[in-house]
């Protein structure tokens, strides 16, 4: 795949969402769609991002896809100096507003929630993308919708990226 031709004829939504449907998982999708904004390579970002797929490995803990977000965001903004309390606030604040942006959008950044699935974790086996699949889960979209919160962050923060 020549991903510098990919990434320059779509947006990080219609990327991450190509992606979901290529068979990545939501976090995957999400992270890897925002590769140019840190300059990682494929292999490495879908090896970080592999085991938050489907809520925490099929936990239906966090959604993959917010965890996708946050790690993108992690990339840009992200702290590197454990005594630094104050970037690490702005950090922390900056992840809490990510998730309220997702959150008043759909209800809830936990995935069992957003997919209508009982309590406890899944097994551990993923379920085959089929055309079934895609019409009973709303993955595809919440990818897209991930996407398009933190494209619109780095947007109204282009200040604050330059700073990072």
């Amino acid at each position: 795949m020549d991903t510098e031709l990919v990434m320059e004829e779509k947006t990080h939504s219609e990327l991450a969402m190509s992606f979901f449907k290529e068979g990545y998982n939501c976090s995957q999708s999400v992270f890897m769609a925002f590769c140019d904004e840190y300059d990682m390579d494929f292999e490495m970002a879908l090896k970080i991002s592999s085991s938050f797929g489907a809520g925490m490995g099929r936990l239906r803990e966090v959604c993959g896809a917010v965890t996708g977000m946050f790690m993108a965001a992690g990339m840009i903004y992200g702290y590197s100096d454990p005594k630094d309390h104050t970037s690490k606030t702005e950090h922390y604040k900056r992840i809490q507003y990510l998730a309220k942006e997702f959150e008043e959008k759909n209800h809830s950044i936990i995935c069992r929630e957003l997919l209508g699935l009982g309590g406890g974790k899944d097994s551990p086996v993923p379920e085959l993308r089929t055309a079934e699949y895609y019409k009973k889960r709303p993955c595809a979209e919440l990818v897209g919708m991930a996407a398009d919160i933190m494209d619109k962050y780095i947007k109204d923060n282009q200040q604050d990226k330059s700073a990072s």
